[in-house]
């Protein structure tokens, strides 16, 4: 019994350790209020989310930035990585459930973007039923995040290389708001409440 409860204790310091050094390894961003997404990473496209056989049935097609972006009023969304507890429990409900309120606000597409393949993450967004309401990219090399330098190793949570807990609100290209959480545990500032009220 006294065995296992010291287990227990180091364990607990173990996964404490772990959030310390995730918030300790926090990023800024290359990218700002006022900026143009398209142009920041003018050489990168994002993989639209779908199945392995529509992957080979579109010859593994990517979508470039501008497709998403110019002409549009976009939200987006960064997370750490498909299947995560954040993630899942409440980042992406926050813009599901809201997603009305951003049509109304004349908003065209609501993008959840993540360092997964785009298989790994049509299957959570399946699973979340989400993808009626939100559209899903993967970002499988993090190349999209690494030009806005929004990338965070958690090799420590057995993640690698990943994006940081994000949104913003994109306006033809332009970056008019912007939220970075200060550690990708932490959900205050990135979640569709807040980002609506910006809009």
């Amino acid at each position: 019994m006294a065995m296992a409860f010291s287990a227990l204790l180091k364990r607990t310091s173990a996964i404490k350790s772990v959030i310390g050094g995730l918030q300790a390894s926090r990023a800024f961003a290359s990218v700002a209020v006022d900026s143009d997404l398209v142009s920041a990473a003018s050489d990168v496209s994002l993989q639209r989310a779908r199945s392995w056989d529509e992957g080979v049935s579109s010859k593994f097609a990517t979508t470039p930035l501008s497709d998403i972006f110019k002409g549009k009023k976009v939200v987006i969304f960064g997370l750490p990585g498909a299947y995560t507890g954040v993630c899942s429990t409440q980042h992406v409900p926050s813009y599901k459930r809201n997603i009305d309120s951003f049509k109304r606000k004349g908003i065209d597409s609501v993008i959840c973007v993540s360092v997964n393949d785009p298989y790994t993450i049509n299957g959570w967004a399946e699973k979340l039923q989400a993808k009626e309401a939100i559209e899903f990219y993967g970002d499988f090399d993090g190349s999209f995040h690494k030009k806005l330098d929004l990338m965070i190793d958690l090799s420590a949570a057995l993640l690698g290389p990943r994006s940081h807990r994000w949104s913003a609100y994109v306006d033809d290209g332009k970056i008019k708001a912007l939220n970075i959480e200060k550690a990708p545990s932490e959900f205050q500032v990135s979640s569709g409440d807040v980002i609506l009220n910006q809009i």
